[in-house]
């Protein structure tokens, strides 16, 4: 909950995540002299942007780090969010009570504009008076909870993290099309709030609308420094338009609760002031966020367009996954020869049981993450593997069933054969099972040869026993009366351990093909 009177004496803006995360402890040795409205603001808003920007970046460094810090930031902001909402409540009832009938006026400016302003002013102090004295006394309790928050609050470990942290951050530099991406994704939750909100006016759509706007700001104002001198004061305004009707909503409800109204005509005079109120700031947002020359189209112009969205997503996929994977090489190798498997299995005329850009999107995503799980020790890796993918969620761009599906298939690129009543896949629909363990048979098979990790097999063919060319068409009939799928592989030796693995591994393939599957070494090209 923002302040309606709160203003910044800083000349210059400063941002970055170092610079707010050093602005917590300062904040904190100021809230402790007197529990004032201002030094509260602030050192909420400094933990709100810390844990913004953690939430973005956990996405593409998965370092565990990320995710304390923003748990101990979260514990310290909720335990001072009653006392804010309190001391933002008793700057509102005093705009709203006797001490201020000019400012009334002003904030005010509702229909009846005759004499009415100053008589209403009047009319309103006796609840003003008693809802004020109620949360004058709420105050002083809640300032003994916040003390105790900020006291068990331990600046000590959160002054590391402002060392370790914000140099993590930097390797990624500022304006990248990384943080566009970030930004963007940002973009589309705040977008589609604001459809939402707009759908039922509803306070909690409004309020998860304003959390969601103040989202994007953060990202913006602290990675996109172009962006940020174009749209800061937008940004703000809009901002600060939804938090003041959040304080009106908190405002009413808060009265409504403690029964400072002896009567029905006081009770409605009150409601209908403050539902003009928040009818005036509303439409003051809709008039710049609704139509064709609204503030979204603005911004969304700048951040990523068309492919270049998923082509970022990937990127950004690929940033979190080398963090984890101590040999990010052999994935990526072992990514390219499971697709060029999966294509060549598709001219030889096989058929996958779903979509094949869904099956080819999640096998690729399946290669490059297959081996994140070695992050927490070679032991049942795969297992790990598949709960960190699960785990970090979808990147814009590219489809959630598409990496679901991709977890599934990392758990099957070793250990246990995956069958239909394995506990991973009895819950899928037939075709979902079917197109899993196909994934991870060709997966099964890519991996293994790249057993060595050295690279040494370069590129795939496949064929029949009977075709000596690569790059055939063939339909699923004749494919059906092919007796043996022949794999050539550049640089493969048929002595030595990689061979073993390769022999063991092609077994999946062989039960999905119900076909022998021979892999052999490529003939050397004229």
């Amino acid at each position: 909950m923002r302040s309606a009177t709160h203003t910044t004496n800083r000349v210059k803006k400063e941002t970055g995540l170092r610079y707010w995360m050093l602005r917590v402890p300062e904040e904190c040795d100021k809230v402790l002299k007197d529990f004032d409205s201002d030094p509260v603001h602030d050192l909420r808003v400094a933990l709100r942007r810390c844990r913004s920007l953690a939430d973005g970046l956990k996405a593409l460094d998965p370092e565990p780090a990320w995710k304390d810090m923003k748990k101990a930031g979260k514990r310290l902001f909720q335990r001072l969010g009653e006392l804010r909402d309190t001391q933002v409540m008793m700057e509102w009832v005093q705009k709203f009570g006797p001490a201020s009938a000019q400012g009334s006026e002003q904030m005010s400016e509702e229909t009846d504009r005759g004499g009415n302003e100053a008589s209403g002013a009047d009319q309103h102090a006796p609840e003003a008076q008693s809802l004020l004295e109620i949360l004058k006394v709420r105050e002083k309790e809640q300032k003994l909870d916040a003390q105790a928050a900020v006291e068990e609050f331990d600046q000590k470990q959160w002054r590391n993290w402002s060392k370790t942290l914000p140099r993590r951050a930097l390797r990624i530099r500022p304006g990248s099309p990384l943080f566009k991406h970030l930004a963007l994704e940002r973009w589309t939750e705040a977008r589609e709030l604001h459809a939402r909100a707009l759908r039922n006016r509803s306070q909690v759509a409004l309020h998860s609308l304003r959390i969601g706007i103040k989202n994007f700001r953060y990202i913006v104002e602290n990675f996109l420094p172009v962006e940020h001198k174009a749209w800061s004061g937008d940004l703000k305004e809009m901002q600060d338009l939804l938090g003041e009707v959040h304080d009106l909503d908190v405002l009413w409800n808060t009265a409504v609760k403690c029964r400072v109204f002896p009567d029905a005509e006081s009770r409605n005079q009150w409601h209908q002031r403050i539902l003009a109120e928040r009818s005036k700031r509303i439409e003051q947002y809709r008039s710049r966020m609704v139509g064709e020359n609204s503030l979204w189209p603005i911004w969304r112009a700048a951040l990523p367009q068309g492919r270049q969205v998923q082509a970022l997503a990937t990127r950004c996929m690929k940033l979190w996954a080398r963090e984890l994977d101590p040999d990010f090489a052999h994935s990526e190798r072992v990514t390219k020869l499971a697709l060029q498997l999966y294509d060549g299995l598709l001219r030889w005329g096989w058929e996958p049981a779903i979509e094949t850009t869904s099956a080819r999107a999640s096998l690729f995503a399946a290669g490059l993450l297959h081996d994140v799980g070695k992050s927490e020790g070679q032991k049942q890796h795969q297992k790990a593997s598949l709960d960190l993918i699960r785990g970090h969620g979808s990147p814009l761009g590219w489809n959630g069933d598409d990496l679901q599906r991709a977890a599934i298939v990392a758990r099957f690129h070793c250990g246990a054969l995956p069958t239909r009543r394995h506990k991973k896949l009895c819950g899928l629909l037939p075709d979902e099972q079917k197109a899993t363990i196909q994934l991870a048979a060709v997966l099964r098979l890519a991996n293994a040869l790249d057993a060595t990790h050295d690279g040494h097999i370069r590129e795939l063919q496949v064929m029949d026993i009977h075709s000596r060319k690569n790059g055939f068409e063939r339909n699923a009939r004749r494919a059906a009366m092919d007796p043996i799928l022949v794999i050539a592989a550049q640089g493969y030796r048929t002595a030595g351990p990689a061979a073993r693995t390769i022999a063991a591994e092609r077994h999946l393939l062989e039960i999905v093909l119900r076909r022998p599957v021979v892999v052999r070494p490529a003939r050397r090209r004229a």
